[in-house]
């Protein structure tokens, strides 16, 4: 039996796992933290659950299919829950906006809020549903090893326009400036700046209307788990708390791998889902390829880290749904400020997460778990000490979350921390801190993204937020069924 070893158990290397297990490739995943899920993990503090994140699951039947590969059924590991609304959008002057996939609620949404952009936002609609075919359906899931690859698929890309940003593309439709947020600001869930993104990536909004968007009962780790679960009934091997140090190679394959523990283990094909400048740079420097590929990639474009506040609350609050986005004052300058100057605004945008309103099991009876989310510039624009810098803006986010929701929101505080970019760079060896690995503009999409294998290593493989197709759960889910489609036909 051929064996293959995946290196870090995020929902990329999990879901890689899963796929080479099932086909019967005998498969040894390390991870290093204590727990399975990667930027997916997960804390509990005096009875609540926190969700470091990420928490919208869309595209339900691409996690399915992991378990149908072995006749399993994925009910019978992680129940999913529906989320409605999607999200609601609130700007500072108290317009809100809830946006879903029900056609009735909608309608009255953009009655109220832009009725004369109904007939745009269908035709943007139909947009989303033609790149969704385009870039998810057709090349989601298939590895770009070469220019040809790339050449074959330009047509398609240029009949949509890829090379207009998805705000671009949104302004072609719609005219008010409450929907072209509204409609755009989906990037920032896989690090693109809606003004730079590619307007491939408006695919996401076909991708929620028909999939819905999810929860996972007891949180997003729960997901992990319960991959890990069915990849070890599958007879797959699983190693927590043993940080991988080293992929020794002979020539141009990998031949062992060490961890930090001093175990050592001899595979026919490595693959990584960790960081990918630190898969290079760090795990393959014995090789000259790593230090080579690590300098390449330190010039491309990284996206932004982030700062998360989480905290639980005294009492509860059924009328703040699971997720909002409270914008800023400003939009493209706020973005701009994050992408390009690398500065700290004095104003944010802010995710709030409130899983308690879908789950309650998430924080003791009559009490309520939240975070609130914002985008940071990462550790290479904004070299900020943040044990000095992380309470200030902690303060000013749940003041800003007080000022707009909870008035006593300090009052209710019965736990609280935050996550910085240095816990990104620190916990998970992220590149700059980065919370999104490469930035998915379009010279950094597909072929020119991080290859599913190794061009000169023969046995080396990446999955991953690095690599085709990018972040977010549906995109290092697709990034695993890509790189096992190489990893088994290798094998064989």
């Amino acid at each position: 039996m051929k064996r293959a070893c995946v290196i870090g158990a995020g929902f990329g290397g999990l879901a890689l796992a899963i796929r080479l297990q099932s086909a019967g490739i005998a498969t040894t995943l390390i991870e290093a933290r204590d727990k399975v899920g990667g930027r997916g993990y997960v804390w509990e503090k005096e009875g609540f659950t926190f969700d470091a994140g990420p928490t919208v699951v869309t595209d339900p039947d691409c996690l399915k299919e992991l378990w149908a590969l072995s006749g399993n059924n994925m009910a019978d590991d992680v129940e999913l829950m529906p989320v409605m609304p999607f999200y609601r959008l609130n700007w500072p002057d108290g317009t809100n906006f809830d946006y879903s996939n029900d056609n009735a609620s909608m309608r009255r949404e953009f009655m109220r809020v832009a009725p004369d952009d109904i007939a745009g936002y269908e035709d943007f609609l139909a947009y989303s549903e033609g790149v969704y075919q385009e870039g998810y359906v057709k090349l989601g899931h298939v590895p770009f090893l070469d220019i040809a690859s790339m050449v074959k698929a330009a047509p398609a890309l240029a009949r949509y326009q890829a090379w207009r940003s998805v705000y671009s593309m949104v302004s072609h439709f719609v005219k008010s400036e409450y929907l072209r947020q509204a409609l755009s600001f989906h990037t920032l869930l896989v690090g693109g700046n809606p003004m730079t993104t590619s307007a491939i990536y408006a695919l996401i909004h076909k991708l929620e209307k028909d999939g819905g968007v999810w929860w996972t009962k007891g949180g997003t780790n729960k997901l992990a788990q319960g991959m890990a679960r069915l990849f070890e009934r599958l007879g797959g091997t699983v190693r927590l708390a043993d940080k991988v140090v080293q992929i020794h190679t002979i020539g141009d394959r990998a031949t062992e791998v060490e961890t930090a523990s001093g175990w050592r283990e001899r595979f026919d094909a490595v693959a990584s889902n960790g960081d990918i400048v630190h898969t290079y740079r760090d795990l393959l420097s014995g090789n000259r390829r790593g230090p080579e590929m690590a300098k390449s990639l330190a010039k491309k474009k990284f996206s932004p880290s982030l700062f998360v506040v989480h905290f639980g609350l005294e009492g509860t609050w059924p009328g703040i749904p699971h997720h909002m986005i409270l914008f800023g004052p400003r939009y493209k300058g706020l973005l701009t400020d994050i992408y390009e100057h690398g500065v700290l605004p004095q104003d944010f945008s802010i995710y709030l997460h409130h899983p308690t309103v879908t789950d309650p099991g998430m924080a003791p009876a009559g009490k309520s778990t939240f975070y609130a989310l914002v985008p940071v510039a990462h550790m290479g624009k904004l070299p900020v000490d943040w044990d000095e810098v992380g309470p200030i803006l902690a303060k000013r986010i749940l003041d800003e979350v007080g000022r707009r929701l909870i008035p006593d929101i300090h009052d209710r505080i019965v736990t609280q921390f935050h996550y910085a970019p240095t816990d990104f760079a620190n916990d998970l060896s992220a590149h700059l801190g980065s919370a999104f690995s490469l930035e998915p503009i379009l010279t950094q999409s597909a072929w020119f993204r991080g290859h599913n294998r190794d061009d000169k290593l023969k046995n080396v493989y990446l999955a991953g937020a690095g690599t085709h197709p990018g972040a977010g759960i549906p995109g290092v889910v697709g990034s695993a069924k890509a790189t096992a489609k190489l990893m088994l036909e290798d094998l064989r």
